[in-house]
């Protein structure tokens, strides 16, 4: 990812920050931080559900739009729980140069 990609998101990521109390009638961020983190996560399944359709059935152009709400609608979800963009890029840092299936069996015996 470049600077520009990460500060493309983090940008966006403020803006989503910016809207929770907002008015709902006003923003669609606003209404779904207004109806709960039920209908956040419920949001964020339906997009991947729609990317994987796009990405089995449509064309590429498809498959951006989809990813484009599925990115936007995660990132509501981060904000609502409080997670930030940089601890998920920490993560994903840690795990990188490590095999996935060693990096999910370790996951596997934190249980």
């Amino acid at each position: 990812m470049s600077d520009v990609d990460a500060r493309v998101l983090a940008d966006l990521f403020a803006v989503i920050q910016s809207r929770r109390g907002g008015d709902p009638a006003a923003s669609h961020t606003a209404r779904l931080f207004a109806k709960g983190r039920g209908k956040i996560a419920q949001k964020v399944g339906e997009e991947a559900v729609e990317t994987v359709i796009a990405a089995l059935g449509e064309g590429p152009d498809q498959v951006v739009a989809e990813s484009a709400d599925l990115l936007y609608h995660l990132l509501v979800l981060w904000a609502d729980t409080g997670v930030t963009p940089d601890r998920v890029w920490a993560e994903l840092a840690r795990r990188q140069g490590v095999s996935g299936i060693a990096e999910k069996a370790s996951r596997d015996n934190q249980s």
